[in-house]
């Protein structure tokens, strides 16, 4: 459809476009030409330590290219389909839809992509999102390092999150499918991949490290867990094995600084403690304990923690 476009034509397809606002249609230009060949020079590197030990690298889009992402999210990305077995990095989406479909199954195999946001290449983004069947290609070049890094995918972008899910779709698709005609439930939560029902682990990954090799991508060796239903058995921190209930550890941690401030008292909690701010505490606290109920409403020993909360408050 592209095959014959001229110059004229793709400047006049990215005006059309109007990522930000500019009066000037040469300045306009020039600045997207201007961002993408010096991306580099757009971005701010933080370096956050996992729990692992592990350094994990966010890039934050300086404010114009941020706001530029921000519009190709909004009026090209969110208009593309992903699959129904993406569950995170869309709207109308929760935790409790990726843990559901694992609820009461005999066995969980959970799977760990490689390097997740670094392995998705340049060309995944193009293909994926940005290909000659909707866009000239010097656009879609274009467009396409708007949204990348390094000839990757940046972790920060406001772009990015959506992006993996289109990479993914393909992917997705495939193993649901073989996965729908083998009884096993999966769902894929950005890089966690969940598999569940009565089946023979190494099938999947079997078939999952084929998928994931036509995307250059590699699923991580060191994060295979088989979880039989007499273990606790946990997806995306909520147990499945009986009720959707967030995990033990998270609870009993709430359970035990709600028991010392009834002890103890708010203040003298707080001091022993060191909490400086009596008003963010407390709606952090009440916040944790909104998010037990929402995975379970049901929950009455919460439900009077809630009240309790609300009335210090």
């Amino acid at each position: 459809m592209w095959k014959y476009v001229g110059t004229k034509e793709c400047n006049n397809f990215l005006l059309s476009l109007k990522l930000f606002n500019c009066e000037d249609d040469k300045r306009y230009l020039k600045t997207l030409y201007s961002l993408s060949n010096n991306i580099e020079k757009n971005y701010h590197l933080f370096k956050i330590k996992k729990h692992n030990g592990k350094v994990r690298h966010i890039y934050e889009p300086k404010p114009l290219l941020k706001h530029i992402q921000r519009n190709i999210l909004k009026n090209i990305l969110n208009n593309k389909e992903i699959s129904n077995y993406a569950k995170a990095y869309h709207d109308g989406i929760s935790l409790t839809d990726n843990a559901y479909p694992h609820l009461k199954k005999r066995l969980i195999l959970k799977l760990d992509i490689k390097d997740f946001f670094e392995n998705i290449s340049f060309m995944n983004v193009y293909k994926s999102c940005f290909g000659l069947e909707y866009f000239p290609k010097s656009v879609g070049m274009l467009l396409t390092y708007l949204c990348t890094f390094q000839e990757y995918l940046p972790q920060g972008a406001p772009t990015s999150a959506y992006i993996s899910n289109l990479v993914m779709k393909d992917f997705d698709e495939v193993v649901g499918k073989w996965c729908f005609k083998n009884n096993i439930s999966y769902t894929r939560y950005s890089d966690d991949m969940t598999f569940s029902g009565d089946f023979n682990p190494h099938e999947v990954i079997t078939l999952v490290k084929k998928e994931l090799a036509k995307l250059n991508l590699n699923h991580n060796y060191e994060k295979i867990h088989v979880i039989k239903s007499s273990s606790n058995q946990s997806v995306t921190g909520i147990t499945v094995n009986e009720k959707l209930q967030v995990n033990k550890k998270y609870r009993l941690k709430l359970r035990q600084e709600i028991y010392y401030i009834k002890k103890y008292g708010i203040d003298s909690h707080m001091e022993r403690c060191h909490i400086v701010s009596k008003d963010t505490y407390l709606k952090s606290l009440y916040g944790k304990v909104l998010f037990v109920l929402n995975i379970n409403p049901y929950d009455q020993e919460f439900q009077e923690y809630k009240s309790f909360l609300k009335n210090i408050i």
